[in-house]
């Protein structure tokens, strides 16, 4: 057959199966080869989409977030539902459960690995799930919705992931792992237990050292129960849900049934060719025993195998043999950092370890060292900042004693060592074997092209690093700042200093327009009329959370409104008219409810709104009411209404204070400690209305139990019995992180005063669109200085950061109630000039689930 019609048939489609066709189809481009009519079979009902960050569905439900960039179009057959059931390697064809029949050239076997559920009497009674799928996930939320308690069996990473799903389901999560201690593949005892103790603190019960021995059902066989034993100790623990998350074993049925050599403990045998015992077909991923002998159950092995096998079907070449990987890891489990690398457990012949452990903090390190001095290995757990140079340094003598490297950033006699300091051969993108040298070249590269800004995405283009399972990235970073490519720190092309610059000059200068700064500290080559979609909005946040200050300082008492004269030129499209633009062109309505307290009066009121303006409502897990698609027309007549009945804006549109959750507290919860309610409402009337770099959102837990999941958002409380801990830098998102402990048992004065100067502080010297939990990661001296600075005024600052939260709440208003009472912005709400009570033609309205949802109908506004 002409290798222009090579047919390539790939069995799976998972994240190692998308990579070996996008690098094959690379490869064929490259060369100028002609490209293979590739076809892929996929038993999911989906794209292509990212099981390492599975557990980010709970955050949005959007499972879209999670799909792998498509194909180019036309290049790729994809069928999905496809189950294959049997290859005929002497015909070289596949049969699917429906009975189809495909012939190929070349076979790519990448079916990935099925879930391990031990031996467990009603394993499978309902209420019983395995963790691996997002047809997995979406059943467990479904089931669990109702629900109070669920078990995890499993303490290793995907366990530990599945114990995160349930607690942000709201169940009461119990794990049981059978090994002594969790995680025992990546982390030691002193590890395990500075892990333990920091999940504890959250809530979840832990069992180590534990067999399930049966889940126990209720009379219609429904899983509520679970038993296990302990050495002699039989352990009962409630479980309306149970998840298997034990392990996996590798999918290698369909190679079994075709006659391929399979490993003794399972596995394809491949060579590092990824070729199996029939030369026509290969594997790839979690399904192949590799030529060392291993199983890889990582990603980035099964990256390194995609490629290696896809360089030679593509090009007959074996110039990207697949020896075997690194199995480095890097992850954040139920909040908590946790990264090992190298040879972690010392078993290398006269391997030394030196450790750091702070059971305070939580915090535990440990680096293997070799005879002679070279790096072997490491375990990082609470603090795994270090982990991509530590790692990077496997192998080589490190530049300090390995005593100095371990100790934390900031901590006295500490040494740190960025990405510039490693030598050219140090590994930085183990996904896809890129060097420090790599990196740097590709990056003077594009300078010497002329780029203006060199971005990791543009390094990522030319060498990949980055692009894998993205740890390396900040390392990029780190070395494109160092190498003075990465362009100006100005915040655009009209102002040369940061916003942070820009922010202190408005300060003291007392300056109050867009146009004032422009002319007297904008770039000199531009007209005080320019402006763009950076700045604009950047100062006009400015000026508005600086609003209080200045009007203090003019003697006015009345706060700029972000819609006054020339500053509603620069608002972004929501705060434009103080709504959230939906993606059908409508807009949101969404009231401030203080710690999601609301009375029955106030609840008539929203559904009346919402029946009379055809609203759709959802309630939110901030604890508050959306009002959906609403017109622009509308707004005003739908705030009246709300605001006569004591209702006030929720600022859903801005990049401002959003909402303080909070649990139910001591008011009416059994274990609670404080009145978490009462907290919130004080926090959330506190700070509304606060302008910000980026939204910030708070919650207020009364136990350690933490049901408002506070250690998720930027300014998380949690009380005890002493007081309130305070932690700060969480989010959710596109990229989670777990918040930091700034500060324990704080009494209620105390405690707010510590957030005015945290808000204060950041508002002040975050940059653009900057989320606190990335300004908290990057903040000069870390923890410990921001500490200081926050709690023991260690820079005589606080005075001046409590001064601006104070005139903040001096000069609150309201901004749809002023809105209300002024014409000339009541005027702005009009869809059409001649005909102001208009509704907007583009916009239609569709049922779904019982409520009416607006629908596009024309083009999006």
């Amino acid at each position: 057959m002409s290798p222009s019609l090579r047919r390539v048939l790939v069995v799976g489609h998972g994240m190692v199966a998308h990579r070996f066709v996008s690098s094959l189809l690379e490869h064929a481009q490259e060369g100028g080869r002609p490209v293979p009519a590739v076809t892929v079979l996929g038993a999911e009902d989906r794209p292509a989409y990212d099981r390492v960050r599975l557990s980010s569905w709970f955050d949005d439900r959007d499972p879209g977030g999670l799909h792998l960039d498509p194909y180019p179009e036309g290049a790729v057959e994809v069928v999905a539902p496809a189950t294959v059931v049997a290859v005929d390697r002497e015909a070289q064809t596949v049969t699917t459960a429906d009975g189809a029949v495909r012939g190929y050239d070349t076979l790519v076997l990448a079916t990935g690995s099925k879930p391990f559920v031990p031996p467990v009497e009603q394993h499978a009674a309902p209420g019983c799930f395995v963790y691996r799928t997002l047809d997995d996930v979406e059943a467990i939320a479904a089931y669990a919705d109702g629900r109070k308690t669920g078990v995890v069996v499993g303490g290793g990473l995907l366990g530990l992931e599945a114990a995160k799903a349930l607690t942000s389901l709201g169940l009461e999560t119990t794990v049981v792992e059978f090994a002594p201690r969790l995680m025992p593949l990546q982390v030691d005892d002193g590890g395990a237990a500075a892990l333990q103790a920091r999940i504890a603190e959250l809530g979840v019960t832990l069992h180590t050292g534990t067999r399930l021995d049966r889940v126990l059902v209720d009379d219609l066989g429904v899983a509520r129960a679970v038993r296990a034993v302990r050495g002699e100790e039989v352990v009962t623990a409630d479980a309306d849900l149970v998840v298997f998350a034990a392990g996996v074993r590798p999918e290698d049925s369909l190679a079994r049934a075709a006659g391929l050599d399979v490993g003794e403990r399972g596995g394809i045998v491949v060579d590092e060719l990824c070729r199996t015992s029939d030369e026509r077909i290969y594997a790839i991923g979690e399904c192949a025993l590799a030529a060392d002998g291993r199983v890889y159950g990582l990603v980035a092995p099964g990256y390194q195998m995609a490629e290696a096998a896809a360089a030679h079907i593509a090009a007959a070449s074996d110039e990207r043999a697949f020896t075997g990987a690194d199995t480095s890891t890097k992850l954040k489990l139920l909040g908590v950092e946790v990264a090992s690398f190298g040879d972690a457990f010392g078993t290398a012949d006269g391997a030394m370890a030196a450790t750091y452990s702070d059971s305070r903090r939580r915090v535990y390190r440990k680096l293997t060292i070799a005879p002679d001095g070279r790096l072997l290995g490491g375990i990082l757990v609470g603090d795994a900042d270090d982990y991509g140079t530590l790692r990077a340094l496997v192998g080589e003598q490190p530049p300090a004693p390995a005593e100095q490297l371990l100790l934390p950033a900031g901590t006295a006699g500490a040494v740190a060592i960025g990405p510039a300091g490693l030598p050219d051969s140090a590994v930085l993108c183990s996904c896809h074997n890129v060097t420090k040298g790599a990196i740097c070249t590709a990056i003077h590269g594009l300078a010497e092209k002329g780029t203006e800004e060199v971005t990791p995405k543009q390094v990522g283009l030319c060498t990949k690093a980055g692009t894998g399972c993205g740890s390396c990235v900040t390392s990029i970073k780190s070395l494109i700042k160092a190498s003075g490519t990465g362009g100006s720190s100005g915040l655009c092309e009209h102002f040369s200093q940061t916003r942070s610059e820009l922010y202190t000059i408005v300060r003291r200068d007392r300056i109050t327009t867009f146009a004032d700064l422009l002319a007297r500290h904008g770039t000199a080559a531009r007209d005080v009329s320019d402006g763009c979609d950076v700045c604009k909005p950047a100062v006009g946040s400015i000026l508005a959370s600086l609003g209080g200050l200045l009007a203090e300082a003019e003697g006015t008492g009345r706060k700029p409104h972000v819609l006054d004269g020339g500053q509603a030129a620069l608002q972004d499209t929501n705060d434009h008219v103080l709504a959230n633009l939906q993606r059908n062109g409508s807009y949101s309505v969404v009231p401030r409810i203080p710690g999601g307290e609301i009375t029955p009066d106030k609840l008539i009121v929203i559904g009346e709104v919402a029946r009379d303006f055809g609203l759709y409502t959802k309630i939110t897990g901030g604890q508050r009411i959306d009002l959906f698609g609403a017109q622009m027309a509308d707004l005003p007549k739908i705030w009246r209404r709300l605001v006569d009945a004591g209702f006030e804006s929720g600022h859903a549109y801005g990049k401002a204070l959003r909402t303080v959750k909070s649990c139910v507290g001591s008011t009416w919860c059994r274990y609670g400690v404080q009145d978490s309610v009462k907290m919130a409402i004080d926090l959330e009337l506190r700070y509304r209305g606060l302008r910000a770099p980026h939204k910030i959102k708070m919650a207020v837990s009364g136990c350690a139990r933490e049901c408002a999941e506070a250690q998720s958002k930027d300014v998380g409380v949690i009380a005890t019995e002493r007081g309130w801990n305070l932690y700060v830098g969480g989010n959710g998102g596109a990229r989670p992180r777990h918040a930091d402990l700034l500060a324990t048992d704080l009494d209620d004065s105390t405690l707010i005063r510590t957030v005015d100067r945290f808000l204060a502080l950041y508002i002040a010297e975050a940059d653009r669109l900057e989320r606190t939990a990335t300004w908290v990661e990057r903040y000069e001296g870390g923890l410990d200085r921001l500490r200081g600075v926050l709690i023991d005024d260690a820079e005589d600052r606080g005075a001046d950061l409590e001064a601006l939260i104070a005139a903040h709440i001096e000069a609150y208003t309201d901004e749809w109630r002023a809105v209300l009472d002024d014409p000339v912005k009541l005027a702005r709400f009009a869809t059409f000039v001649n005909a102001p009570e208009a509704p907007d033609p583009t916009v239609a309205f569709v049922p779904e689930r019982g409520q009416i949802k607006p629908l596009l109908t024309l083009g999006r506004r």
